[in-house]
């Protein structure tokens, strides 16, 4: 069970329910993986609302360890989207909020750009 409280959201994945969570160290491979220097340029990237599938796979893939799950990126880069994208992106959208607030994220879930 997700606890926002501590920066948890559920993720329903066809028959699966995942916890997903950006841990320090997740966030740390974030930095690394989009090239920033620090938390709040991080936040300003995701804050345009434009995600490309690779980001949203990152993103996905580092929030599933951060939830405890035991996932490589090729892993989760094979997972069908039985019930499409949109699942998917809000969950990642609503990590967000809850990882860096409101102000820092956008109000609708990411759009994955062309790749």
């Amino acid at each position: 069970m997700a606890n926002r409280r501590r920066g948890e959201v559920a993720l329903q994945w066809g028959d699966k329910r995942y916890t997903l969570c950006l841990t320090l160290g997740a966030l740390a491979e974030l930095e690394e993986a989009f090239g920033v220097d620090d938390l709040v340029a991080l936040a300003e990237r995701f804050g345009t609302g434009r995600l490309s599938s690779r980001d949203l796979l990152r993103l996905l893939a580092v929030a599933l360890r951060g939830g405890g799950h035991e996932v490589s990126d090729a892993e989760v880069a094979n997972l069908p989207l039985s019930d499409g994208i949109e699942p998917v992106a809000s969950a990642v959208a609503d990590l967000l909020v809850v990882t860096f607030g409101a102000e820092s994220t956008p109000s609708n879930p990411p759009h994955p750009q062309d790749a």
